[in-house]
């Protein structure tokens, strides 16, 4: 089930998505969002007598974290050789505001602060309930769903601070969508699924989940063993190789097979 955030000019509404997706992640022509009577998350799937043609409406953000959203950096090994840093021997962990999170066709917005404005294409996982201390083989209990990601990242500030707060906080710089997926489940596919993003049509990143350090059980058991995850909370799973800059006017899509694509551009701050 697509579970989209949207609006027709009015309140946001959540929807479920229909019609199928073709292999460029792009909805068929007939796909239209059947409104639901409140956040599923709350309220659970409850459908309303209302549908809208799919290109009539505009996405949004289909979460709004209620509290986090959790990094996971160096979660390819390829990814971090092409930084010149080692793996981690454990899920190495960062935050980023709620306030980052934007939604599909959204700009990026590229600070004053920083010259070397990155791209990151990830697989995101959504929360579904409140957990604590999840063993891995529960795991997939308490995940609602899997969405697609944009880790943006001011690479000069990260080397500069060290961390990753300022880098990887600003406003916009964790775009999600285009719609949550309830069935999608990476684990039961044993070549993963595919990640690619491209930047103004070409090619840059093309990675597969299997390929991830530490796979999605272990990384929810390890967030939680530290923190309390809420619903719509959303962990970052890592980037592929293939990580770099963007400028303003770029678009960058990044799609997985099963989720669909997130568009956005890059935009003068």
């Amino acid at each position: 089930m697509r579970i989209a955030r949207f609006t027709t000019g009015e309140d946001p509404l959540y929807g479920v998505v229909t019609g199928e997706i073709d292999e460029l992640g792009q909805p068929s022509e007939d796909s239209v969002v059947v409104a639901l009577a409140g956040d599923p998350l709350y309220v659970g799937v409850k459908l309303l007598d209302q549908q809208f043609r799919l290109p009539d409406v505009r996405l949004l953000a289909p979460v709004l974290p209620r509290s986090k959203v959790v990094g996971i950096g160096r979660n390819y090994a390829a990814h971090a050789a092409e930084m010149g840093t080692e793996v981690p021997a454990e899920p190495m962990m960062f935050l980023k505001p709620n306030t980052s999170v934007v939604g599909p066709n959204d700009p990026v917005f590229y600070p004053p602060q920083t010259q070397d404005l990155h791209y990151e294409g990830e697989l995101a996982v959504v929360i579904g309930r409140i957990c604590r201390d999840v063993p891995v083989e529960k795991a997939t209990d308490v995940i609602h769903g899997y969405t697609i990601a944009n880790d943006v990242t001011a690479r000069d500030l990260q080397r500069r601070d060290g961390h990753f707060t300022r880098a990887k906080g600003f406003d916009s710089f964790c775009p999600l969508g285009p719609w949550v997926e309830t069935d999608l489940d990476p684990q039961t596919f044993k070549d993963g699924v595919r990640l690619q993003t491209h930047l103004n049509g070409e090619l840059v990143q093309d990675g597969s989940t299997a390929d991830m350090v530490f796979d999605i059980p272990t990384l929810i058991a390890h967030v939680s063993s530290i923190m309390t995850l809420l619903p719509g909370d959303v962990i970052l799973t890592g980037t592929p190789e293939g990580v770099g800059p963007m400028q303003v006017g770029d678009e960058v899509e990044i799609s997985i097979d099963g989720l669909g694509t997130l568009t956005n551009k890059v935009a003068t701050r």
